[in-house]
């Protein structure tokens, strides 16, 4: 088992009509239409080369009472298991906050004791690239990463 590099990153007060629109990109790209031009997709950022293996919106099925919550969030899932999500929540008219989870396996022992930010750069510029999130939001970095 490798080592998992798992932050979340919250873009906090995004405009809630851009957050929206980024979602809504978000679901065209994994539509049943178009996801065979999405899945199979490969996408390289410094060497590093990621391949999409499946997309979904995902939903949460509540084990007590059976209670299905549609629409959670876009998992965007690699082939080397590593995956993104992306969530909205907040759509108030103050602002919204879009977390962008990050989950990347790491199989080169030599990043193991490296900063995690750095290791992450190119799997994080490529779920910008797909989710277009500068483009939409206006934001370069996010608010807070935990």
């Amino acid at each position: 088992m490798y080592p998992e590099f798992s932050p979340l990153w919250d873009y906090e007060g995004v405009d809630a009509e851009k957050a929206k629109a980024m979602m809504a990109h978000l679901r065209t790209l994994i539509d049943s239409s178009q996801t065979k031009d999405f899945i199979g997709r490969s996408f390289a950022q410094e060497g590093k080369t990621y391949v999409i293996s499946e997309a979904d919106d995902f939903e949460y099925k509540d084990p007590i009472d059976q209670s299905i919550a549609k629409n959670q969030g876009i998992r965007i899932i690699m082939k080397d298991g590593s995956r993104i999500v992306f969530r909205l929540s907040g759509t108030s008219s103050s602002g919204a906050t879009v977390r962008m989870y990050i989950d990347n396996y790491i199989d080169d022992p030599s990043t193991f004791r490296q900063d995690a930010q750095a290791v992450l750069k190119p799997f994080v510029r490529i779920a910008l690239e797909i989710s277009k999130l500068t483009e939409f939001t206006g934001r370069d970095a996010p608010t807070v990463i935990t």
